[in-house]
């Protein structure tokens, strides 16, 4: 039924004046990529490159090397021909910038078969976390595999901010192929981290980002949600992070509010990552329904030449704000239903998790609710 919702956008409007946005978008909406490029309030990220200058052996000699931007860490354990099928989509897009972004495979425990391919590829350093102690849960029920994977994150991500002294790192899991944009859209992000605090990190991802829900590959946005699954954070993030880093549910950790003080993260409407893991710790929960039918981008985009301005948070809360003023308000049982067909932005107030269940089911969204945060309160979810 989702499939049908494609000519409008949706938004639903918490009580307490949280905003939902479910854009349902036409084909044709270059004109609005022209309008945002336009934008006299925007100030704009040009992707810089860092070059460093070594003196050769003769003085009129110099040779520019690129100072790497942000290693690149897989992080593996156990599926040597997951792996390999991640490293291979890797490495397909980053042969032309490897020295702005070297790559890392940091594997957690022995598995021989993981570490034999990992040290098959020579452009691609091999670290291994060999922390074999016993994992005790602290409630009954619990997945072992969640404690050793915070242990794994925490470690790794030590060893490349401290140890390695990287700047920026972007995690990726053994599961997952990138698009062939995925490179210069961190790059270009980058720059937002550097220039506006209340952005805590970059993700690749959109839990929402279906075929049916998507259209604009130059789309990005603001959420209070932490989506993963391909992100890219700051050494001075992780320094803030490490030593309280918890003991399993990273991910969920992060979510909190006490975790992320109100900051947000930038993630595209058309994910840069796909995931294809229907094998593992998850034991492939939602992915049939959810993981499968992703739109991994496959549109040249150029970063370089993108205004992202729109996206400080100043211009973004005003944008925002706008389109929730603009948007057609819809109630009643039926919302989907009425929804269809209608040419532009409208808004849903939901009452509580329970009524916001009811009418994700209706849409075919994700109806995840995490630490009172859905994967699209506050924020654009592009449908």
């Amino acid at each position: 039924m989702a499939s049908e919702f494609c000519n409008v956008r949706v938004l639903i409007v918490a009580t307490a004046a949280i905003f939902l946005l479910i854009q349902i978008r036409l084909f044709t909406t270059q004109s609005r990529y022209a309008d945002r490029l336009a934008s006299p309030e925007s100030k704009k990220f040009r992707m810089r490159s860092m070059p460093l200058i070594q003196e050769g052996l003769q003085q009129s000699s110099l040779n520019v090397i690129e100072a790497p931007f942000s290693a690149v860490v897989i992080m593996a354990c156990n599926r040597p021909d997951y792996l390999q099928r991640t490293i291979e989509s890797v490495l397909k897009y980053q042969s032309s910038v490897a020295s702005k972004f070297p790559v890392f495979v940091s594997q957690d425990g022995t598995n021989p078969d993981v570490k034999s391919k990992a040290l098959s590829y020579s452009h691609i350093s091999h670290i291994q976390h060999m922390d074999l102690k016993p994992v005790q849960t602290e409630r009954p029920g619990e997945i072992v595999a969640y404690y050793k994977i915070a242990r794994h994150y925490k470690w790794a991500l030590d060893e490349l901010f401290l140890k390695k002294n990287f700047s920026r790192v972007i995690v990726l899991e053994d599961d997952m192929e990138i698009s062939p944009d995925f490179f210069d859209y961190f790059e270009a992000t980058g720059a937002l981290m550097d220039n506006d605090k209340s952005i805590m990190a970059v993700s690749s991802w959109n839990d929402n980002g279906q075929h049916q829900f998507v259209h604009d590959p130059e789309a990005l946005y603001r959420s209070d949600f932490f989506p993963g699954l391909g992100w890219m954070l700051t050494k001075s993030t992780w320094l803030e992070l490490s030593p309280k880093w918890p003991k399993t549910y990273w991910d969920d950790w992060v979510r909190l509010k006490d975790v992320h003080k109100n900051r947000q993260f930038i993630r595209p409407e058309i994910c840069r990552t796909y995931n294809f893991g229907e094998h593992g710790s998850s034991m492939g929960q939602f992915f049939k329904q959810y993981l499968e039918p992703i739109k991994l981008n496959d549109v040249h985009v150029d970063w370089k030449e993108m205004d992202l301005g729109y996206l400080m948070e100043g211009n973004f809360l005003k944008r925002f704000a706008k389109m929730v003023a603009d948007a057609k308000p819809l109630y009643g049982v039926d919302v989907a239903r009425q929804a269809y067909g209608i040419d532009g932005d409208v808004k849903i107030k939901y009452n509580d998790q329970m009524d916001f269940e009811r009418i994700a089911r209706q849409f075919g969204i994700f109806q995840e609710w995490k630490a009172s945060i859905f994967p699209f309160m506050s924020m654009l979810y592009s449908s």
